[in-house]
């Protein structure tokens, strides 16, 4: 479509529906600074004005009702942080181990507690810490395994060693990734026989009471971890 024709198409489009600008740009593929040089001297019937200042009422309204859910969330997560903050003056040896655990190897995401490690007795211990400390239900918890084959040991050999080890049923198990050790590799095995194990519990809550007993434990402060 040429420009000539894209400009025409703007300026019947603009006329005949009254259409927003950036509707226009974006229904025909071109910039809005383009839309806008074309349909500048077009005069909007009072039908179509009208229609432009209600899309613009509803369009404020949208904005501002996500605006309170943001705050309404981030409320939320300073609200589970203090939680933990009030945890750690506990003084629980437990918990204290299982959150500097995760500052130093979980993933500091949003609203996903994510743990990863080869270590056994480091999951264990972990895994430990989700269900005394912060009373975890068990169907929140699930384990992700990323392992390589060739060992001598198969896949559910693999996934059997980290559900029992851990107390965890089939049920909670996700889909495996495995990698196949390479022909060309000279290897004769792999010191990671198991593979490495992935923690989840999807939950605002529980994670940002982590954050914040990390903080309390520690003294330091983290507001990037609020948003």
């Amino acid at each position: 479509m040429t420009k000539n024709i894209q400009r025409e198409l703007a300026r019947q489009i603009r006329q005949e529906q009254g259409m927003p600008i950036n509707d226009i740009a974006k229904q025909i593929g071109v910039s809005l600074s383009s839309v806008s040089l074309w349909v500048r001297d077009i005069v909007l019937s009072p039908e179509h004005e009208e229609a432009l200042r209600w899309n613009n009422k509803r369009f404020e309204a949208q904005k501002a009702g996500s605006q309170a859910n943001v705050v309404k969330h981030r409320a939320l997560r300073q609200q589970y942080q203090e939680e933990g903050r009030a945890k750690a003056r506990e003084g629980n040896l437990l918990h204290s181990q299982g959150c500097m655990l995760y500052w130093a190897e979980g993933a500091k995401g949003k609203d996903c507690i994510k743990f990863a490690n080869s270590d056994l007795d480091m999951m264990i211990m972990f895994i430990k810490f989700l269900r005394d400390c912060l009373n975890v239900p068990e169907q929140k918890i699930t384990l992700y395994i990323h392992c390589y084959l060739g060992n001598g040991l198969y896949l559910e050999d693999i996934q059997d060693y980290w559900l029992a080890s851990l107390g965890l049923q089939r049920s909670q198990i996700r889909k495996s990734t495995v990698n196949n050790q390479p022909v060309s590799s000279q290897q004769k095995g792999r010191k990671l026989l198991y593979g490495v194990g992935h923690l989840t519990v999807t939950s605002t809550h529980y994670l940002h009471h982590i954050y914040g007993a990390i903080q309390e434990y520690t003294g330091i402060n983290k507001p990037e971890w609020l948003y």
